[in-house]
């Protein structure tokens, strides 16, 4: 099943969520139990995912991240002996969320000296970050690219267009949704964060 129409040829490198999610627990030296207690889900919810049987909402993929002590940019880049200085659109990584309706696209490759990651989400209509409002530490910026998204921040409620933009504290709980009846993109820009 498609759940995203790309309106240019994209041939981004798929990344197996569970695949990753078990290897960097493994470099770590976390287990299955540990992962799942510091990120506040049962240990057979991470057990799925690393199986491929569910695919994590990108909250939920997020929380993960931070739990393996990185941002959800960083949870998918991969370091470049040439610093990432250019990442051309046809060499992105990527990250499908058949949960929350979207394909999360790594804008740039990580570097650990830089302060800032950007992630380009596609959502299609009736897709969402997650069932619930989320937080995390840091800043982010966000461009709505192409479509509506709704954006929950705190107790307020936004109806973001194509061109709008939104700054906050990513601490503030935040939740993002397609109300729109086409697919919506949104590039959001975050900092970097240290456990």
């Amino acid at each position: 099943m498609k759940l995203i129409q790309r309106k240019m040829v994209n041939t981004a490198v798929q990344v197996n969520v569970g695949e990753r999610v078990r290897a960097l627990r493994t470099v770590l030296g976390m287990s299955v139990r540990t992962l799942a207690s510091r990120s506040g889900f049962s240990p057979s919810f991470i057990s799925q995912v690393e199986n491929g049987i569910v695919s994590p909402s990108i909250a939920s993929l997020e929380r993960i991240a931070a739990t393996l002590g990185m941002t959800l940019a960083g949870f998918f880049a991969t370091e470049r002996p040439d610093g990432g200085l250019i990442t051309r659109a046809d060499n992105r990584r990527e990250v499908t969320s058949s949960w929350s309706l979207a394909c999360i696209e790594s804008l740039a490759t990580s570097c650990m000296s830089r302060q800032l990651e950007g992630v380009l989400i596609s959502v299609a209509p009736g897709g969402r970050s997650g069932k619930k409002p989320s937080h995390h530490p840091g800043e982010e910026f966000a461009l709505v690219f192409e479509g509506e998204i709704r954006l929950t921040l705190g107790a307020d409620v936004h109806l973001l267009k194509r061109g709008d933009t939104a700054g906050f504290s990513s601490e503030v709980p935040h939740l993002w949704e397609n109300t729109g009846p086409g697919t919506a993109q949104v590039v959001i820009v975050s900092t970097r964060f240290v456990h």
